[in-house]
């Protein structure tokens, strides 16, 4: 009788629902812990990346010590060092021996790069660019006349470029940059200073390209830190995120985002013409050739008038130069020999070393970066003929010498498809 008026499921259900309430308790503390842990390691693991390679301190700390020494001297040097008016903002770093900072100087807006330390001569998973003597601001050397600096250049250009016919009017524009405060008289820290940037590549094709408008604009150095002018608009494009955030998005979705923040049609093809005029420049240009080692977006920008910028010029290299260190490179597969992110030769087997020779022209990785860009949203009477323009270029194959008529033949229809669509606009 008992059982009948207090059936045992009277008791076992109440017992069952805590059990079930203690049960989905524990299973969201214990998500809700490993959330904190997980978003803590990457917040740990994000900012201790981020200390060690923004070392913007660390740099200016070392310039500053060379310059009070009278060891270098530059037109950014007395700003830097002593009126503190040349700020480093925020951190772009992306390799910790290459400082990049958004900085501002007086009523300037700019970009700031320094060099931080020694890297090797030559590294495939490096920079191309020898930091040995720039680093210990060791040449000219006391009591090197303004002749033999001069000297100095023009043998260090023909190591770079070539045997170039109007090396000496380069030498030339270097021998006025380095006089910085333009009293007529190059001193020895200032001569210093210009050898020092003189070993990166960044510096030489600012040089090389200054009467054109796709490198930023040199506004003045210490040492091997320069100050370029800023550009408005980067990278070429694409949507900056937090890193926080950055972290937690999807590569697919990433990809999309970045094509939905670009600008209206007509500006693109500007910015694309740009490009392709600089793959121009830098192939047969006034002081030789130039490979570009890696085409990507993020090396890109462009300012208000849509004309193409080059932000990161450190893999755009010279010809001349790369043959000669990566002929030096042993290899067992063809990946052995890859250069940046876009410099490929192949191997030869027979000697385990790499050939000179890359396998796509400038024009083919140029292409490649600009389809998705600039066929997206193109107007329907020109969609179908660029299309079939770009993925002519995209196939190019060897080197731009080897199929020279072919490969200005796809330039110049690129150049003039996009230009006669847009030369009736006010985006021209």
């Amino acid at each position: 009788m008992a059982r009948g008026l207090f059936p045992w499921g009277f008791f076992r259900k109440p017992l069952y629902n805590q059990a079930r309430f203690s049960y989905l308790h524990m299973k969201y503390l214990f998500f809700s812990w490993l959330a904190v842990f997980v978003g803590s390691w990457i917040v740990y693991v994000e900012y201790s990346t981020y200390t060690e390679l923004c070392r913007g301190h660390d740099c200016k700390n070392s310039i500053c010590d060379k310059y009070r020494k009278g060891v270098i001297d530059g037109s950014a040097c007395s700003s830097l060092c002593e009126k503190d008016t040349l700020y480093l903002g925020k951190c772009f770093t992306a390799k910790p021996n290459s400082q990049v900072y958004s900085g501002s100087w007086g009523d300037l807006e700019g970009v700031i790069k320094c060099q931080m330390e020694e890297a090797p001569h030559y590294d495939l998973g490096g920079d191309m660019e020898p930091r040995k003597e720039a680093a210990t601001f060791s040449k000219p050397t006391k009591g090197t006349s303004v002749e033999k600096f001069r000297e100095m250049i023009f043998n260090h250009l023909k190591a770079k470029v070539g045997d170039q016919a109007n090396l000496a009017d380069l030498a030339t524009q270097v021998l006025s940059i380095a006089d910085a405060n333009k009293d007529g008289h190059i001193s020895l820290p200032e001569a210093r200073s210009t050898w020092a940037l003189l070993q990166l590549n960044e510096f030489l094709l600012a040089l090389v390209l200054q009467d054109r408008e796709h490198t930023p604009k040199l506004l003045g150095f210490c040492g091997d830190l320069y100050v370029l002018d800023k550009v408005p608009h980067s990278p070429l494009y694409g949507i900056s995120l937090p890193w926080i955030i950055e972290v937690w998005i999807p590569a697919g979705l990433r990809r999309s985002m970045d094509q939905w923040f670009t600008p209206s049609w007509p500006h693109k093809a500007k910015i694309s013409i740009g490009l392709l005029e600089l793959v121009e420049d830098i192939f047969h240009g006034t002081f030789g050739s130039f490979l570009m080692c890696d085409v990507s977006a993020t090396n890109f920008g462009y300012n208000d008038r849509h004309d193409l910028k080059v932000m990161d010029a450190r893999y755009i290299v010279p010809e001349a130069i790369f043959q000669e260190e990566i002929r030096q490179q042993r290899c067992d597969v063809d990946e052995d020999c890859l250069y940046g992110a876009d410099c490929l030769t192949s191997c030869d087997l027979t000697k385990h070393r790499c050939t000179p020779e890359v396998t796509r022209p400038n024009l083919a990785k140029a292409c490649e970066a600009l389809k998705d860009y600039i066929l997206r949203g193109a107007p329907s009477d020109v969609s179908e003929e660029l299309e079939k323009q770009l993925y002519a270029c995209i196939a190019l194959k060897g080197s731009a010498e080897q199929m020279e008529i072919e490969h200005s033949l796809i330039l110049n229809n690129l150049k003039t498809l996009l230009w006669k669509k847009i030369s009736h606009t006010k985006d021209s």
